[in-house]
């Protein structure tokens, strides 16, 4: 009998919503790293500029992925 190995895993396609859920979830992920480490830089000071990039980053890139797939429904069925 010959070793046989078993078969790769099945490779799951990312589409859209979950591209955009994993976009998220990293966004939000680097949002409270960077809050985390603002906020142990300064204690005792005022919210560094860093916070707000991050959170504007996050939002901006958010409201991209929504526009494109709503731009994009009518070709996605």
């Amino acid at each position: 009998m010959t070793d046989q190995l078993p078969p790769p895993p099945p490779e799951e396609e990312e589409n859209e919503v979950l591209r955009a859920a994993r976009e998220r979830r990293q966004q939000k992920e680097a949002a409270d790293a960077s809050e985390a480490a603002d906020k142990e830089a300064a204690k005792g000071k005022r919210a560094g500029w860093k916070t707000a990039a991050a959170a504007g980053l996050g939002i901006g890139s958010a409201a991209v992925i929504a526009a494109l797939l709503y731009a994009n429904r009518d070709k996605i069925r």
